[in-house]
């Protein structure tokens, strides 16, 4: 990789020394409080199923829990971005924070006096979804109003590298926790919910973590706010597409974005389970491991990207293709590995790929899109993978009726190859750089 020419701009300002912002007061109140937020939300991501599978053992039920937050989160979030434009992302962050205080704290209450009902578990399952559909673009566009410009690179990785490591770390303690405190069968009596005093004390921990995190949050100053445009919510949606629809290298991302995470995201959500549960040699244990290996990859690629945020292959668009065609290459022969090993070691390469340039792409929007338009071009990306994660893991169920994993997975990197082929070859996504920011 090579390392970008910096604009005449960029040149005259020496970015100040990376320990700088580990020092700064004001990032360590943002990421102490998002730390501990992120740590508790995998608190509940373990429970909740856990929760549901001991009110009803139907699979359909699960699903529809599961479907209660995840379908409200992908139709708000451009909504979502609308309201953070016009109100601050730091207020709406702050409202969410409050929101998912008292539905976690009612969870916690109602599952621990046992009258927890079906109903009420889908009721606060929608309120979860729905708040997060707020919280994801406030975040993401709270974070360029708040560091300098020189770094935002140096933030993104920090604070998508402690989410990978929180993403890491949640589960195991989560399910420590409600290991830990479990209770004999004969202690739960009828009606009440097993493993309730371990589920009852994962969902108060999340509900402590984002009730500090909210008493974090005011300390932070905004450096670079922005003042809100009062504007009809639709209309702002609207105006939100058509500003990102105008940007041509803007709307080639998004586009080819889209096409990465259908070819992508429903073979690692359930052809890699499935792999693993035919491989004898893997099993339960090593997809674990695989599971593992992809995410600390990951965290790895987001280290480096932090550190080095000017490593390129001549261009953002030439690096980002460069870097899915190594995947492409590396997924091919997922479907063919015999042992644990083999399976992580292409995880571990395919996640620090895709951290090193998870973290430059949301550098380059950040820095891309103007201010009072951030929020909702943050929540339009963060659509593309949440919203379309559903449709490739039904289009990738489908498929698999009719092949061999070995053939999904190489039919997959044979695909996402030719998409970084047409790209190169039929458009201007290699010359996106970064250094032509839109007006």
């Amino acid at each position: 990789m090579t390392r970008a020419t910096p604009s005449p701009q960029a040149s005259s300002r020496t970015p100040p020394p990376r320990g700088a912002l580990l020092r700064d007061r004001n990032v360590a109140w943002l990421v102490g409080g998002g730390l501990l937020s992120m740590l508790g939300d995998q608190f509940t991501l373990v429970a909740l199923p856990w929760l549901v599978l001991q009110l009803s053992r139907d699979p359909l039920v699960l699903g529809t829990v599961i479907a209660m937050m995840g379908v409200p989160r992908a139709a708000f979030l451009l909504i979502g971005g609308a309201l953070v434009d016009r109100h601050s992302p730091k207020r709406v962050m702050m409202v969410t924070k409050h929101v998912n205080t008292v539905l976690l704290a009612a969870l916690a209450v109602l599952v621990w006096t046992g009258t927890l009902t079906l109903p009420l578990l889908y009721v606060l399952a929608l309120g979860i979804g729905l708040a997060t559909a707020f919280s994801i673009p406030a975040g993401t566009a709270m974070l360029p109003q708040v560091v300098e410009r020189t770094q935002l690179a140096a933030a993104n990785g920090l604070m998508l590298g402690l989410r990978q490591l929180t993403m890491f770390l949640g589960p195991v303690l989560a399910a420590l926790l409600i290991w830990l405190s479990a209770e004999p069968a004969a202690a739960t009596g009828p009606g009440r919910i097993a493993d309730a005093r371990g589920l009852t004390l994962a969902f108060a921990f999340d509900a402590l973590t984002f009730a500090v995190s909210a008493w974090t949050l005011p300390k932070v100053r905004m450096r670079h706010a922005t003042p809100a445009v009062p504007q009809a919510v639709l209309a702002a949606v609207a105006e939100g597409l058509r500003t990102v629809w105008r940007d041509v290298p803007l709307r080639s991302c998004l586009l080819y974005w889209a096409a990465v995470a259908l070819l992508i995201t429903g073979p690692i959500h359930i052809a890699l389970p499935l792999l693993a549960d035919a491989v004898p040699a893997i099993g339960g244990a090593g997809f674990g491991v695989l599971l593992a290996a992809h995410g600390a990859g990951t965290l790895v690629g987001m280290a480096i990207a932090g550190a080095r945020p000017h490593w390129r292959l001549g261009s953002l668009g030439l690096t980002m293709l460069a870097v899915d065609a190594l995947v492409a290459l590396l997924f091919m022969p997922m479907g063919r590995i015999g042992a644990t090993w083999q399976g992580g070691a292409l995880l571990l390469a395919i996640g620090v790929l895709g951290g090193f340039m998870q973290v430059a792409i949301f550098t380059w929007i950040q820095q891309r899109v103007a201010p009072a338009m951030l929020g909702r071009a943050m929540s339009l990306f963060m659509f593309i993978f949440v919203g379309l994660a559903p449709l490739s893991s039904a289009l990738t169920g489908w498929l698999m009726r009719g092949l061999r994993l070995d053939m999904l997975f190489l039919g997959c990197g044979v695909a996402l190859l030719a998409v970084v082929v047409i790209a190169l070859a039929g458009t201007r996504l290699r010359h996106v750089s970064e250094l032509a920011p839109a007006a």
